[in-house]
């Protein structure tokens, strides 16, 4: 600028300037103030909402409400969970309430072993309903899934191998989550050359595979005692508790994938501020891996609990189909069609009933893990299919139409 412009003319011109700028401005901002003053009068409700807008339904459903209740809510909303969930719950009561559990006995009155006069040629005396194509009311009869070559009661056998899945079932789930937890919180937490470690070992049983280990297990369970000559007190309790041992030895080689996801969860989450807070705050290590962290970590860690339930029963299945798992006297689904396997032909509900429940089990458990995981993960939101949105948009048009007629009246 050059000094022409500071002198008496020049001073003058110049604060004209900045006065007219300083003017045109402030039009502006009162202007702009006197908009946004004419938008507080505006009634503010989902019909006045614009943009995007994703999450403020949820956002209000879930006002107020705890994370576990928010939790449960999703999980709800899943039908296939909840078909899951109650499809798994009768098949668990009608086992344990028809054959009894421990000392306490169940309302069928055949036995497992006992055989019985063969009735109707050993086929199911269950009948249907007449509108389903049977001769009457629905009913049991005294042998609903049939009997076997000697007249032992199919249904009996059954419902207690369903027993001995669901059993089977949560015993390998406990003794792989101890496990899979612990090494992949240690893992996950400490990292450096006990990560290396702990990561090493873990690979080496993932390489292995899981049926061969499983059957050579469960074949040493069944002959160690005969080999070192124990008692047959001893041998005779050994196979007695058959099921829960079988069971154990499973849970220490299913174990794996479970570290290796809850590893990948405390990596993640031993670096989140609530972690350093309380580091700083004086808490030792095993409160910080035990109480703050893995509580953030029990939505991942519940999933594949879920999941592994449902591949347990199908490996527990599979062993004792092969003649690796558990062995008679004892009941297994996987046992009933291995045995049966020879009548498929000539007494086919021997064999389907067995298998039909081992599907109900599997694909129970695989339906609530589904709905577990949607629960614990907002991310994972259904989209509304066009019949809901039709719906939706005809309900929102029919509301509108009061509103529409009021205002054409006053007009």
């Amino acid at each position: 600028m050059s000094n022409d412009n500071f002198g008496p003319g020049g001073s003058d011109e110049l604060l004209d300037k900045l006065a007219e700028s300083r003017g045109q401005s402030d039009t502006l901002d009162a202007g702009t103030a006197s908009t946004f003053d004419s938008f507080e009068n505006i009634p503010l409700d989902d019909s006045a909402a614009f943009g995007r807008g994703e999450g403020v339904g949820e956002a209000r459903e879930t006002e107020g409400l705890s994370q576990g209740r928010i939790v449960v809510q999703r999980f709800f909303r899943h039908r296939g969970a909840v078909f899951g969930m109650i499809l798994f719950a009768f098949a668990a009561l009608l086992s344990f309430t028809a054959m009894g559990v421990g000392p306490i006995p169940g309302w069928w009155p055949h036995d497992v072993s006992t055989p019985y006069d063969v009735v109707n040629g050993g086929a199911p005396t269950m009948h249907m309903p007449t509108w389903l194509g049977g001769t009457g009311w629905v009913g049991l009869g005294p042998f609903p899934f049939g009997q076997n070559l000697i007249g032992q009661d199919n249904f009996a056998q059954v419902m207690k191998g369903i027993q001995t899945s669901i059993m089977v079932m949560f015993v390998i789930v406990i003794v792989a989550m101890i496990i899979g937890v612990v090494i992949g919180s240690l893992s996950g937490y400490y990292r450096g050359r006990l990560d290396n470690v702990l990561m090493r070992f873990t690979d080496l049983v993932i390489t292995l595979p899981l049926i061969v280990i499983g059957a050579v297990l469960g074949k040493m369970v069944g002959t160690l005692p005969f080999k070192f000559n124990w008692s047959n007190a001893t041998i005779a309790g050994i196979q007695q508790w058959m099921p829960l041992e079988l069971a154990i030895v499973l849970g220490l080689v299913l174990w794996p994938g479970l570290a290796r996801l809850t590893r990948s969860e405390f990596l993640r989450l031993r670096e989140y501020e609530f972690v350093d807070s309380a580091r700083v705050a004086g808490a030792t290590d095993r409160r910080i891996m035990f109480k703050h962290i893995l509580p953030n970590a029990m939505g991942v860690i519940i999933v594949n609990v879920t999941l592994l339930m449902s591949a347990s029963v199908v490996l527990e299945a599979a062993l004792s189909y092969l003649g690796f798992g558990i062995t008679p006297p004892n009941v297994s689904l996987g046992l009933l069609i291995s045995e049966n396997q020879a009548a498929f032909n000539t007494r086919p509900w021997l064999f389907w009933w067995p298998g039909l429940f081992i599907i109900i089990l599997a694909l129970s458990a695989n339906f609530v893990g589904d709905g577990l995981r949607d629960a614990f993960d907002p991310r994972t939101k259904r989209i509304p299919s066009q019949r809901k949105m039709d719906r939706a948009a005809k309900a929102a048009a029919v509301d509108a139409q009061p509103a529409d007629a009021t205002s054409g009246s006053a007009q």
